[in-house]
């Protein structure tokens, strides 16, 4: 994969990222990919923000991958930062490849220069395949999560 380029992900990647999110059966309930409003919105606030690295992974001038990586402060664990995986899709033509390996891999070690002391993500309860591919990479299922929608 030496052709592969993982950097910040640019206002005119938004289209491929939503593309992205919006490609499997969950993501095509929830996003709007005709609709951009809201994503360069989203995209402003994340860019203001220093706690959040949104990347992509670039081949050949096409996006084929992204996440976003939260880093959080905070008092627990003796003043602890740690960091939230969010948002990691890949491409369809590229799933299978290890692009999404690279990619995880390229957060986890983000979060060990930033002295992040645990790496977190969650995956919906359906998304059985991606439960064990990060089990492969080493996490560990530990907590049950609880969401409200307001």
């Amino acid at each position: 994969m030496s052709d592969l380029q993982i950097r910040p992900a640019a206002p005119a990647d938004l289209p491929a990222i939503v593309a992205m999110l919006a490609d499997d059966p969950l993501g095509a309930l929830r996003e709007s990919p005709d609709d951009l409003a809201p994503y360069r919105a989203a995209f402003a606030r994340l860019a203001d923000d220093p706690n959040q690295r949104l990347v992509v992974a670039e081949r050949g001038g096409k996006v084929v991958g992204t996440l976003q990586l939260t880093i959080v402060p905070g008092l627990s664990r003796r003043g602890a930062t740690r960091s939230i995986i969010e948002g990691v899709r890949i491409h369809s033509e590229e799933r299978g490849s290890g692009l999404g390996t690279l990619l995880v891999e390229w957060a986890v070690e983000e979060s060990r220069r930033l002295e992040c002391v645990l790496v977190q993500l969650t995956s919906d309860a359906t998304r059985t395949d991606a439960h064990r591919f990060y089990e492969r990479l080493g996490f560990e299922a530990s907590h049950l999560g609880f969401k409200r929608a307001l």
